[in-house]
């Protein structure tokens, strides 16, 4: 099986842009009304929780208090009771109800300690799902499709990913080698690979990488400078006319954003990637004709952009909770972003 490495220069990327359609932001949470809850507007973590969304902030105040807002992106409240013992950033993603996982429970990372805590859908109970994890929490997505055991799979700074299966033990699916950020899984096939396999993005080298069930990596491109988050295109996004639908993504260190899912439907089934250093929203694609990647830079993000997902038709009305209904769940879509001391510079 051949595999093709692509590498962006400035000037490729320059010539890409006014080629696609370009993706658009608006303020879905506000930075006041997170500021009034939470003394904090920093955003970091953003996940869908099927009647709501639930979030994070970055340091400061109520850094391990979640918050959660309504569908429209009010009603901001604090979730849940504070996480003992987080600092830095806070990873926040929602199970599918699948492989052993309740319906939409909460799963929070610490950056700082490696581990994962549970927090029951209504808030009402948590605790620690899993400790122990080499390096700090950066990214955790949900297997929609069954590849991977329909796991919850766990990327750290040191490079690990793991397989997590519901009663909270894990191992070792692979090492990249470095911060492994942004998590997604593919809905169809994307060039060689196939249809539900994961793949990581890496900040530091810009790389995308592709991870198979066995563990074995490849690296599909690299020269995405700041590489942040990697979220595929859900293949029915925009079908229902449900105002819901679209991309989320924490905003740091001001709101929470919105793109509206026409702006993606040019990009079904590709993977869209942000950049943490010029804020670039890219699009990768396979071209079959070319028998390889291409890259074209659809927006710029209006900060620094942090954890996101998509939300389509079947992940807001899932009529069974099976992974080809729920396939286009993408959370850990993106990534929360990098340590403490990247924060303190200038976006």
């Amino acid at each position: 099986m051949k595999h093709f490495a692509y590498s962006l220069t400035a000037v490729a990327l320059a010539a890409a842009v006014g080629q696609a359609q370009a993706v658009t932001f608006s303020t879905f949470v506000s930075g006041g009304d997170l500021a009034s809850v939470l003394s904090n507007n920093a955003t970091i973590g953003f996940a869908y929780a099927g009647d709501k969304f639930v979030g994070s902030v970055y340091y400061g105040a109520n850094n391990n208090q979640l918050y959660s807002t309504d569908l429209t992106g009010g009603s901001v409240a604090k979730f849940g009771s504070p996480i003992p013992g987080f600092s830095g950033e806070v990873y926040v993603s929602s199970s599918l109800g699948i492989g052993g996982y309740g319906p939409r429970d909460i799963f929070a990372g610490s950056e700082a300690m490696g581990s994962v805590y549970r927090v029951a859908h209504d808030g009402s109970s948590q605790g620690l799902f899993t400790s122990g994890l080499a390096g700090g929490v950066r990214s955790i997505a949900f297997d929609p499709y069954g590849l991977y055991g329909n796991n919850m799979i766990v990327a750290t700074n040191a490079g690990m990913v793991y397989r997590v299966d519901s009663a909270g033990t894990a191992s070792v699916l692979a090492n990249v080698g470095e911060d492994a950020e942004g998590l997604s899984f593919a809905p169809q096939n994307f060039g060689t690979y196939a249809k539900g396999t994961l793949f990581v993005a890496s900040e530091g080298s810009g790389s995308l990488r592709a991870i198979s069930p066995t563990g074995t990596v490849n690296t599909v491109m690299s020269g995405l400078y700041g590489a942040e988050m990697v979220s595929f295109v859900p293949l029915n996004l925009g079908t229902s006319g449900d105002p819901v639908e679209g991309f989320y993504a924490a905003s740091y260190a001001i709101d929470v954003q919105k793109a509206a899912a026409a702006d993606f439907i040019p990009y079904k089934g590709h993977a869209v990637i942000t950049g943490e250093t010029g804020h670039q929203v890219w699009d990768v694609a396979y071209d079959v004709g070319l028998g390889t990647y291409t890259v074209a830079q659809i927006g710029t993000f209006p900060a620094q952009p942090e954890d996101g997902i998509f939300v389509s038709k079947d992940i807001i009305r899932p009529a069974v909770p099976e992974p080809e209904i729920m396939a286009m769940v993408l959370a850990g879509l993106g990534v929360v972003g990098g340590t403490a001391w990247r924060r303190r510079r200038q976006m």
